[in-house]
């Protein structure tokens, strides 16, 4: 494992699971009560700062983490620094020796 990702910062990641809604259908939505805890590197992406009233402000880091986790993908949530993260990509698998492979994803705070 890198040095950023078994040093780095401490996160909790919602999976996601299935659910059938009133019409029949599957959708795939964020098991809150199901949490893993990870260690992993954020990497800032972009961000744009709200400078009028009504604007959003947006902050997008890339997380990269083992990849060891079943299930990451888009709709899971992301705990990190006391904010709620929406993952906005699928993960990025990379492959290597043992200690370089791991996943990415980007995440996005909720506003």
């Amino acid at each position: 494992m890198s040095v950023q990702r078994r040093r780095g910062q401490k996160a909790t990641v919602f999976l996601t699971h299935d659910v059938v809604d009133a019409r029949g259908a599957t959708q795939a939505r964020t098991d809150m009560d199901n949490a893993v805890e990870v260690k992993a590197a954020f990497i800032p992406q972009r961000s744009a700062r709200a400078e009028v009233p009504g604007q959003q402000e947006i902050d997008v880091y890339r997380m990269i983490l083992t990849h060891e986790i079943e299930g990451l993908g888009l709709n899971c949530q992301v705990l990190w620094r006391g904010a709620y993260w929406d993952v906005v990509t699928p993960p990025s698998y990379r492959h290597g020796t043992r200690q370089v492979r791991h996943m990415s994803v980007d995440i996005r705070e909720r506003p």
